[in-house]
This record gives C-alpha cells, structure tokens and sequence, in this order.
C-alpha cells in the first residue's frame, strides 16, 4: 500500500464506485458522501445480515423504523438540548472552527476532559497553542457548541412555531415506542428493541473519510432487563458483538473500558470496540448500560407510566437497558481495509483484490465469454440470466481476460465464471477463485450448489 493507506482506499473506493464525495461537482459539501452502486449493494448487505441475525434470529428482539424528527421535549428530557455539547474554539486569523479539547490534547499531550470552557481557553492561550492550519495564535474564547442540527416546523401539537431537531442518535425513537411495542406484540422481559436508521450531528471537526460523518446511519438495541441481570446481560452482548465482527471479516479489534470519569450522563458503564483504522485506533462500536435513565426521564417530561408489568407476578419495575450499537458507515470503512490487498504477481504486476468475505462481496459472481463470438456471448448471457436469480451477478465482454479478472478483484468479486468453446461440447465452464486466483473445470449444473456452500456466514 502507498504511504498514506487512507488515501490508497479512498481512491479506490471512487475509483471502483463503492464512495462518491457528496455533492462534487459543486466542490463538495462537508463530510457528506455517495454511496455508490457496489457501495449502496455492501451497504444493505451488512444490514440485511445484522437484521437476520440479530431480529429474525432472535425471539425476543423486534425491530422497529422510527422517525428522525422527534417531538423537541424528548431531547430535553433525553438531555441532548442542555448536555450534547463539544467545546468550539475559532482561530481568528483563518477563521478555522476546531475542537478545543482535541487541539489541546494533540498540542499538549495530556487530557482535558472535564475542564471548564474557561480553563480550557486558559490554557490554550498560556501555552501559546498554535492552529494546525495557518500557525497562528490568536485565538477567541472557548464556548459550548450544541451538535444537534435544528429545523422549522409550522406547528407541533397545534402550538405556536418552533424548533424541531434532526435525531442525533436512533435511541430515541425505540424509547419512544417502547409502551406500543409491549402494548402490541407478546414480548416479555427481557426483551430487545432493534432499529437501523440515520441520525445527524453538526460536528466541528468530521473527517476521516466516512468515520465521521455529519450524517451516517446505526444499527441499534435496546435491551430491556431487570437491573439485577445488567452484568450478566452485558458479557452476553459483548460476546455477541465481538462474534459478530469476526463472522464478517473483522478480527483485530480490541476493547476499551470508558473509565468512570468518562461515562456518558446516562452510562453506568461503556466498551468501546477499537479498530485500527489507516489515521490510528477509533472507535467501531459501542455496548452500553444505560440504566433506566431514558425511560425514567421520558416519564417525567411526557407524565406517561413507563413502568413494566410482569404478568406472573403482577410486580411494576421501569426496565434497564443495555444498549449494542454498530455504525454502518464505520462497519464499511473497516471492512475496506480489512479487506484490501496489494499483491505482487510473477510477471511483476501489482494486483489489488479486496478481500471480502464472499457473503458480503457486493458481486457474488462474474460472468465472461472468453471472446465476443456471438456462440459465447449468448451461452454466457444466458448463463448470467439463470445465476442471477441466486446471485448478484455481473456480465463484463470487454478487453482481455485478465483485465476483466483485475476488475472484479478489485471490487472484491469471489467468483469468476468464464464460457468458452469447450462449453459449447461439454457444458462445462472455468470457475476462477479470487484470493488463490486458482481455476477449476465445473460442470454448468453444479456452479450454484458449489458457489451456495462458500456463501454461508
């Protein structure tokens, strides 16, 4: 890989047509992205799969699509209007908008979570901390910097004009939902709501290619308990999670404990699933016990019972809740390096193959006549018309075979199927594999059964 592997997987990932900068022709628009055909096909892969396996292959979870805007009094009583704040700090001579506390941590070395916006502006101005972008120091005061985007509504509730926010989380919703859900379906404690949607945050400093984003999108649980049980349950989903990484092709990750100090307002305690991305180890998901704070606080501010009631016994408890979180955009950016391979061959060609679990690869299967003859071209379109109605498949008739081969491996392709004249006598066909690049002769009747079995996740 070239010497900034980020970049290496962001040309690639336009080049190949898996991510498009948003809004480009207009010269982009802040850490916003396309997904592009292969892209948007790996993205609802690993939705589809994180559904089954976790709501359809669960008894005791449902899953829910809740709505982005919420009525503004839940993110008062979620505390997302007073608390969901970074710390923003402008340089006045560049006018660039940075995090304090991240600049300050790089600058200094040492960190300033829990430091006042005043201590936090006594410091950078004490140390004569320099902005990265024009090495100025001239700085103005540190101030609170809300990360939810706002938007006008004509009315809420009959009421006057006000504000509305675009979720910052899917949370939320599930909390709101939470009474219709036990009202409508026969579900018990313990029990799981799941959702996959978007959520919005106005951060001051996104980047890293798609790990964050100002709009990204989350898989979400939230798993109701009784409070005894939140240790046992939590160990459940650690394990649960960290099964699911490796079932996809994500093996080294490591765990990281968010000291008490650094717990959010609503955690009793939070691990964090660690990748080392191409910029350093960041955060992939996160398991949290969030106590019953959520329901408790919807029930003051909404004057609704949020209690449960255990039919057995008739005892009335408001449930805690783990909560399992994956992003789906940060699943995407580790499977690409995961994935990603550069590969020197004897003829001192370099080959770059994605190397994806074949289950996730956006195309299962490429289908080439050996030559454009009109005998090859039609046996292999009809070949392609059969497969994929099993499959994603492609058909690609241009250039020589090995380009077409380089093609599909750099999208991650695990299969290769090749007609030519001697499928013309015996039926059978060249079925090529990406990682070996070794070939076999396969009958035409036992492609789909053989290509079923490496498929399974």
């Amino acid at each position: 890989m070239s010497q900034d592997p980020l970049k290496t997987i962001v040309a690639l990932a336009k080049r190949r047509g898996f991510i498009y900068p948003g809004s480009e022709i207009y010269g982009g628009f802040a850490n916003t992205y396309s997904y592009g055909p292969y892209g948007a096909e790996l993205k609802r892969i690993i939705k589809d799969l994180w559904w089954k396996r976790f709501v359809n292959c669960h008894e005791d979870i449902v899953g829910i699509d809740g709505p982005i805007l919420l009525h503004p009094k839940a993110w008062h009583a979620s505390g997302h209007v007073d608390g969901f704040n970074d710390a923003l700090i402008d340089c006045k001579e560049c006018k660039s908008r940075l995090r304090a506390d991240h600049l300050l941590e790089k600058a200094l070395g040492k960190d300033v979570e829990g430091l006042s916006m005043q201590e936090l502006s006594t410091l950078a101005v004490d140390n004569k901390v320099t902005c990265p972008k024009c090495g100025a120091s001239n700085w103005t005061e540190v101030r609170t910097f809300n990360l939810m985007f706002s938007t006008h509504m004509s009315k809420i509730n009959a009421s006057h004009d006000t504000i509305a926010y675009l979720r910052p989380e899917t949370a939320q919703a599930i909390f709101l939902d939470y009474k219709n859900v036990l009202d409508t379906m026969r579900i018990h404690v313990p029990f799981g709501i799941a959702q996959i949607g978007k959520a919005f945050r106005n951060e001051i400093t996104p980047g890293n290619f798609i790990f964050r984003l100002i709009e990204f999108e989350q898989m979400e649980i939230e798993y109701f308990i009784r409070e005894e049980a939140w240790t046992e349950t939590f160990n459940v989903w650690l394990e649960e999670m960290g099964s699911w990484c490796k079932d996809i092709g994500i093996k080294d990750f490591i765990h990281y404990e968010h000291p008490p100090e650094k717990l959010s307002h609503y955690s009793k305690r939070t691990v964090d699933f660690m990748f080392e991305f191409p910029f350093g180890l960041g955060e992939l998901y996160g398991l949290a016990y969030r106590t019953n704070f959520d329901l408790s606080r919807h029930a003051q501010f909404s004057h609704q019972k949020m209690e449960y009631t255990d039919s057995k016994t008739g005892e009335r408890f408001i449930p805690h809740v783990i909560e399992p979180t994956f992003g789906v955009d940060r699943t995407i950016l580790a499977l690409l390096c995961s994935a990603y391979a550069e590969e020197l061959l004897p003829n001192g060609e370099t080959r770059i193959v994605l190397r994806f679990k074949p289950a996730l690869a956006p195309v299962k299967i490429a289908i080439f006549p050996l030559m454009k003859k009109d005998l090859l071209t039609s046996t292999a379109r009809a070949l392609y018309k059969d497969l994929q109605k099993y499959f994603t498949c492609e058909y690609d008739e241009g250039g020589a075979i090995g380009k077409r081969y380089r093609r599909q491996d750099e999208i991650g392709t695990p299969f290769c199927v090749t007609v030519d004249f001697d499928t013309l006598e015996d039926q059978t066909v060249t079925l090529r594999h990406r990682d070996s690049m070794q070939q076999e002769r396969l009958p035409i009747r036992l492609l789909k059964e053989n290509i079923e079995k490496i498929l399974q996740i």
